[in-house]
C-alpha cells in the first residue's frame, strides 16, 4: 500500500513552524572547512497579509493575490541565549501552482547559497516529501525535506557550481517541545 500525503506549502510551513534542533553533516569537496554541527532552526508561520510577504511580493514585482502566505526561517548556534542573528534568517513566501498546489514557487529576500534575493520551485511527492531547485547567480541548488514523524524531519542538499557538485549537506531535526529542550 503506497502512503498518500497531500500536502501543501503553507501546510509543510504550519506543520515547521517552532523551534528545531538540527544537527548537519556537511561535505564540501572544493574546502577543507568543516561546517558541520549543532543549531537552532526557528520557524514561523507568517500570513498572507503580513508586511513582511507584502514587502518581499513588491521587492520581487509579485502580485500579493497569488500568494497564500508564508514563514520566517531563523537560525543561531544551538545553546545560544541572545536573539537570532538577521544574517542568518531568509522570509519565503509561497506561490502555489493555480491547478496543482503541491507545485508552486516561493520568493525569498534571501538564499541559502548566495544571500540575495531568489525564486525557487518546489513541489512535493505522493509521500509528502519537499524538493527545492533554487538557481542562483553561480550556484544550482536542490533540498529534500521529509518529515519522519511530526517532531522529527530529515533535510538532505546539494550546492552545485559549474563545474560539479561542491557542497553535499545532511541535517536531522527534532522539534523542541519545550523552551528547556
Amino acid at each position: 500500500m503506497v502512503f498518500k500525503h497531500s500536502m501543501t506549502m503553507m501546510d509543510f510551513f504550519r506543520k515547521s513552524e517552532g523551534i528545531w534542533f538540527s544537527q548537519r553533516t556537511v561535505h564540501r569537496f572544493d574546502a577543507l572547512d568543516d561546517e558541520s554541527g549543532e543549531s537552532n532552526l526557528i520557524v514561523k508561520v507568517l500570513e498572507k497579509d503580513d508586511q513582511r510577504v507584502m514587502q518581499i511580493c513588491q521587492d520581487h514585482g509579485v502580485n500579493p493575490d497569488l500568494v497564500t502566505g508564508g514563514a520566517s526561517f531563523n537560525w543561531q548556534d544551538n545553546l545560544e541565549d541572545r536573539e537570532p542573528n538577521p544574517n542568518y534568517a531568509a522570509i519565503l513566501v509561497d506561490i502555489p501552482h493555480a491547478q496543482n498546489p503541491r507545485l508552486g514557487k516561493f520568493i525569498r529576500n534571501r538564499g541559502y547559497v548566495e544571500g540575495i534575493p531568489v525564486v525557487s520551485s518546489y513541489q512535493f511527492t505522493d509521500n509528502g516529501v519537499l524538493t527545492i531547485e533554487t538557481e542562483y547567480d553561480r550556484n544550482q541548488g536542490q533540498e529534500r525535506c521529509w518529515f519522519v514523524n511530526d517532531n522529527f524531519r530529515v533535510r538532505v542538499s546539494t550546492v552545485r557550481m559549474m563545474n560539479g557538485v561542491n557542497l553535499m549537506a545532511y541535517c536531522s531535526e527534532r522539534r523542541c517541545v519545550s523552551p528547556d529542550d
